[in-house]
């Protein structure tokens, strides 16, 4: 077994075990990048500029025990994944909007995990729910598995990223506290 995956075995045990470093923790960051957006405008291409997300541009180097946004998947993500992003990382596919239904048509590797509903702050689709940009699917994941200072460190990058936390603050609030899936769907519910 290599020894950078004991390192990251121990990590969470770490926190999950409550250790101090646990605000220190946040997962590795990947992003497929399909190139189907103009990168200066591209939040994905940003972050990797900034080296706050790994780039990845085969399906195959995708993480195979990781967790990978799908706006198509059967179940959402929980607060309770917090573990498996830590040890394997979280996958945003970076895709234009109108070539979505195609890019997720193919089978993905790691456990397909969807959001629940949220508005979307980036200044092409302001408001309109389920319209996230790639940052906006990264950093809503971070903050429902509990990272919330990783999810405004990525968020700062842009000058309208911090709005989407106050856009959608009482949603991911209620969405990182509901251990299962029919809580979240409450939770949704009630905002949505």
């Amino acid at each position: 077994m290599p020894q950078s995956h004991l390192t990251e075995t121990t990590t969470v045990k770490l926190v999950e075990s409550g250790s101090p470093l646990q605000n220190l923790q946040s997962p590795q960051i990947y992003v497929l990048q399909l190139r189907q957006d103009d990168p200066r405008k591209c939040t994905a291409a940003k972050l990797v500029r900034f080296n706050l997300a790994k780039p990845l541009y085969r399906i195959r180097q995708m993480p195979r025990r990781g967790l990978t946004l799908n706006p198509f998947a059967p179940v959402h993500l929980l607060s309770i994944d917090r573990s498996q992003a830590l040890a394997y990382g979280l996958v945003a596919i970076d895709c234009s909007w109108e070539k979505v239904q195609k890019a997720f048509s193919i089978h993905l590797p790691g456990r397909n995990v969807k959001l629940p509903t949220l508005l979307a702050s980036n200044p092409v689709n302001y408001a309109k729910p389920h319209k996230l940009s790639s940052l906006e699917a990264l950093a809503a994941s971070l903050h429902i598995m509990g990272f919330q200072e990783a999810a405004s460190k990525l968020l700062s990058v842009f000058k309208w990223g911090p709005n989407f936390l106050s856009l959608n603050q009482g949603p991911l609030d209620a969405y990182a506290s509901a251990s299962n899936e029919q809580e979240l769907l409450n939770a949704e519910s009630q905002y949505f």
